[in-house]
């Protein structure tokens, strides 16, 4: 969840929802927006570490959620790397597909971005990725967005509830 000044709180683990998502600690995560996964591990393993959603700190704070599976991992590793200087930590297409979302959105040399910044980095999203895979972001002090493969084989689903 997003709380106040921007500030990232997270509930991870692996297991059943029930167990890891329990009444009393989700009422402990403040704020006014979040994002979800539940995770079945198709690629990387089954680690706490590869426990969605990743989170990355610069630039401005930024959340994914990712359901997929890229067909290019090998190359965005190797353009991130070497090119957008980016540390990777695990072997996750999410991981990759969140470093590559914000090297994009750094590129604009900003304090704070606009709806067109944002768009334009999903254009170079898209543009690079290759696969089939839906993801929700979030980016604090801006809100949620959701980006699916050009052919919309993944599911999305965006849901809002009344404070």
């Amino acid at each position: 969840t997003c709380g106040a000044k921007g500030r990232v709180y997270q509930r991870k683990g692996n297991g059943m929802v029930r167990e890891v998502f329990t009444e009393s600690n989700i009422k402990k995560l403040p704020g006014y927006m979040g994002v979800a996964h539940v995770r079945y591990p198709t690629a990387g393993t089954s680690s706490n570490s590869e426990s969605q959603p990743f989170y990355v700190n610069s630039p401005y704070g930024i959340v994914l959620a990712h359901n997929g599976n890229l067909t290019n991992s090998e190359e965005l590793a190797k353009y991130l790397d070497n090119t957008a200087h980016r540390h990777i930590n695990t072997d996750s297409d999410s991981e990759l597909m969140l470093n590559i979302f914000a090297h994009y959105l750094t590129t604009f040399d900003k304090r704070r971005i606009n709806e067109q910044d944002v768009f334009r980095a999903v254009r170079e999203v898209n543009r690079r990725i290759r696969g089939a895979f839906a993801c929700t972001l979030m980016i604090t002090g801006f809100g949620i967005i959701g980006i699916r493969d050009p052919y919309g084989i993944r599911p999305l689903v965006y849901g809002t509830r009344e404070a």
